[in-house]
């Protein structure tokens, strides 16, 4: 397979084959230290390597010639022989040996500076072992990086028969992967893990096993953040795929529901569900939706007056004025006793609102049943595909909650589905109008003309995202996210207390009667800004008719629009 050269050397003509040198394999830094010539110092930023240098480098001996450190997989790869002939050009000697093999773990050591002439010069017997300190701080400089970029997830995909794996991050909702992290050798991404692992609390395992799933949690500092990683791995056919969930332990809940999306007769409803006194405020949404978000900035606001207990897995954010307790999922077949012992603590403790971090399994829905009726106010969240469709899941063999304890009054207060999608720089946005305008055949056009009719609405103020972006959205290596400026909830509410019709639909387990009824509840167009009885697609349509949101993504999460304008967004 042949690689991409660097950035200096993509212009010079590769070689026929890899030039005759010396090649000497060494194994640990004690090796390096006991080698005739010692090494002085580092070329990286002399022959402007790059990102290359993670698999080879050039360094200089102490003599003044000049050796290439590399990955086994690139000792005789055209790049090494060009980079040779580079060295030669500018007149620099080669020594011997020209070539030095050395493991990932080594190479990443020698090239961050961990180890230098200093160390080496000690002798063998002085030089302390730099693997685990090399790789922790790769592993390191991999959650910082997310943190600053304010990712969410981390993922971190081993690819078993290749020579390359890669890193990327969920960062606003896309999958993305910054060209710092590109090319990652697969021997240095599954050192990385393999270290990672050592500092993992209440994971299964003693070690890192790429055969196994594996969860688990990392505490660490990060720019004087504290952090935690929720670790989760998946034994893929290709190789192991590592997913860390980043939660700042000194995150402060976001108090204002405007901020996170919500629109006024939502945010009444919010308020409403807050401030009456028992029943379960239940939240539903994928992975990712930002559910933990709304439920602590809803708690964030009760009053000082009423006692909050949570019981998270782990704490997310720092809600003011919580007791709030982190208590540990057991994997499936293990013991779960912390969890119950813990919930019968908390039933003592007089308090007025109550978070159960998500309903999931015949545990929780056992305690959802304890509780939702108790008098408490409970708030919990599920994995749901709709507002109407959480009562099917608590109800589902998977939770086992009754239909008739659901259908009672008051049970269920609230239920909220809600989604993210991009929010349109409102710098560098497209007006689709004057792009329908550009020719009558224009796709634009057609499209502008349908939605018009489609949703009977005005839509001049539609617009697309920029992929060029601006000077306000741009961010440096991360070109999927041009154009965009974080993100904006769309969401759907219901409050089956005040609905007779819904609570016999669900008591029935009649969800074609229940569909019907749904679909008639919105009362007013989808350009206005009334979201009572609208679904999260209707809400989703208002914020694209007010041109933040953009008609695509629109589309990427519901479906089409209008029936009849399929393809128009290609």
């Amino acid at each position: 397979m042949r690689l991409p050269l660097p950035r200096r050397l993509a212009g010079m003509a590769p070689a026929a084959a890899a030039l005759a040198r010396p090649v000497v394999r060494v194994g640990s830094q004690s090796e390096l230290a006991a080698l005739a010539r010692p090494l002085r110092r580092v070329l990286r930023d002399d022959f402007d390597v790059g990102e290359s240098s993670n698999r080879f480098c050039p360094m200089q001996y102490e003599d003044g010639s000049v050796v290439i450190v590399t990955l086994e997989a690139y000792h005789d790869s055209e790049q090494v022989d060009e980079l040779e002939r580079m060295v030669l050009r500018r007149r620099y000697r080669l020594g011997e040996p020209a070539r030095i093999v050395v493991p990932a773990t080594l190479l990443l050591a020698l090239v961050r500076g961990q180890i230098d002439a200093t160390t080496l010069r000690r002798g063998p017997q002085a030089v302390a072992p730099s693997t685990r300190s090399s790789m922790a701080d790769a592993f390191h400089d991999i959650v910082a990086w997310g943190v600053q970029h304010g990712a969410s997830d981390i993922h971190l995909n081993v690819r078993t028969l290749a020579a390359e794996s890669e890193v990327r991050f969920t960062v606003d909702g896309r999958y993305v992967a910054p060209e710092r992290f590109a090319r990652m050798p697969t021997v240095t991404l599954s050192d990385i893990l393999a270290v990672a692992w050592m500092d993992v609390s209440g994971g299964n395992g003693a070690v890192f096993d790429p055969m196994l799933e594996q969860q688990g949690r990392i505490r660490l500092d990060v720019q004087g953040r504290p952090i935690m990683l929720r670790w989760a791995s998946l034994a893929a056919d290709q190789g192991v795929s590592v997913c860390l969930r980043i939660l700042c332990l000194d995150a402060r809940v976001q108090t204002s529901f405007a901020e996170l999306g919500y629109l006024p007769t939502q945010v009444e409803m919010l308020d409403r569900a807050r401030q009456t006194e028992g029943g379960a405020i239940v939240l539903a949404g994928v992975v990712g939706s930002g559910k933990s978000t709304t439920i602590a900035a809803m708690m964030g606001a009760i009053p000082a007056t009423r006692k909050v207990v949570t019981l998270e897995d782990p704490v997310e954010y720092l809600i003011p004025g919580a007791l709030q307790n982190t208590v540990v999922r057991a994997l499936e077949g293990e013991r779960r006793d912390a969890f119950d012992a813990k919930l019968k603590t908390v039933k003592r403790s007089a308090m007025n609102d109550l978070l159960v971090g998500e309903i999931r399994d015949p545990e929780t829905g056992r305690a959802f049943l304890d509780l939702a009726g108790s008098g408490i106010s409970l708030y919990t969240t599920v994995h749901a595909g709709a507002a109407g469709r959480i009562p099917d899941r608590l109800a589902s063999p998977v939770i086992g909650v009754s239909r008739d304890f659901l259908a009672t009054p008051g049970v269920l207060k609230l239920l909220v589905y809600q989604a993210l999608l991009p929010l349109l720089c409102q710098h560098c946005a497209l007006p689709l109008d004057a792009l329908a305008l550009r020719a009558p055949s224009d796709p634009w056009r057609r499209y502008r003309d349908d939605l018009a009719r489609g949703l009977d609405a005005d839509t001049r103020a539609v617009r697309l995202r920029d992929p060029a972006g601006c000077v306000h959205c741009r961010r440096a290596g991360l070109p999927e996210l041009h154009g965009l400026a974080g993100r904006t909830v769309v969401a759907e509410m219901l409050e089956p207390a005040a609905d007779d019709v819904f609570l016999e639909n669900l008591r029935r387990s009649d969800n074609v009667a229940q569909r019907r009824h749904l679909a008639g509840l919105r009362q007013t167009g989808y350009g206005e800004a009334d979201m009572r009885g609208k679904s999260a697609m209707a809400c989703a349509l208002y914020k694209m008719l007010q041109g933040w949101v953009d008609p695509r993504d629109v589309e990427a999460r519901f479906g089409e629009v209008m029936a009849h304008t399929p393809g128009a967004l290609a």
